[in-house]
């Protein structure tokens, strides 16, 4: 029997709450799984409503889209592989496309286009970044290069920044302008938040 190369996850509060979602294969995109994503909202719970949002390794855009129905104002997002983008874009078209930019593209090269464009906004923005698992072929440095990615931010421009990563990853305590508040871990997975220094 041919695998199928996509399955389904659902929107968990909010706006679009019980939409199902897209999600292509894990062997193309790690799909955040349900319970680290009720994690990721129940932690930002109201703080982001009417803040921009950007989800930097796009995906299936699953964790953008919960952000817009949970209130968020705008919503970013950057994705690499055709194929996926084309699901993203499926999914953006079942919610409010509106209020939602997707590129297609490598995160890394992009970044500081959207940036420019959060920028604009006059918004404090929610940066969350989950780039492939450094186990993955070609994938080494993709820690390394995050890193210098969440340096760039300002903290005038951001209020928090989400790095999910893998649980076997030794995060520094500060980076740039932020420093992490809290680490939660699921397994092999683990999301930490990094908050502006000077609030934290």
């Amino acid at each position: 029997m041919k695998q199928k190369s996509v399955y389904r996850t659902k929107i968990i509060a909010g706006t679009f709450k019980g939409i199902m979602l897209d999600v292509p294969k894990v062997d193309t995109t790690r799909a955040s799984k349900a319970i680290l994503k009720e994690s990721i909202f129940n932690t930002l719970q109201f703080k982001i409503i009417d803040k921009p949002f950007f989800e930097v390794f796009g995906g299936s855009g699953s964790v953008g889209l919960e952000a817009l129905s949970r209130g968020a104002s705008e919503i970013f997002f950057i994705e690499k592989n055709p194929q996926t983008y084309k699901i993203l874009q499926g999914n953006i078209d079942k919610l409010d496309s509106n209020r939602c930019r997707a590129y297609l593209g490598d995160s890394f090269k992009l970044f500081e286009r959207v940036y420019s464009e959060l920028k604009s906004l006059n918004k404090k923005c929610y940066i969350y970044l989950d780039p492939p698992f450094s186990i993955r072929e070609g994938m080494d440095d993709i820690y390394e290069k995050t890193m210098i990615l969440i340096a760039s931010i300002e903290q005038e421009v951001c209020d928090m920044v989400m790095l999910e990563h893998m649980s076997s990853l030794v995060i520094p305590e500060s980076i740039g302008a932020f420093e992490l508040a809290r680490s939660k871990k699921f397994g092999r997975t683990t999301i930490s938040y990094y908050v502006p220094k000077e609030i934290a």
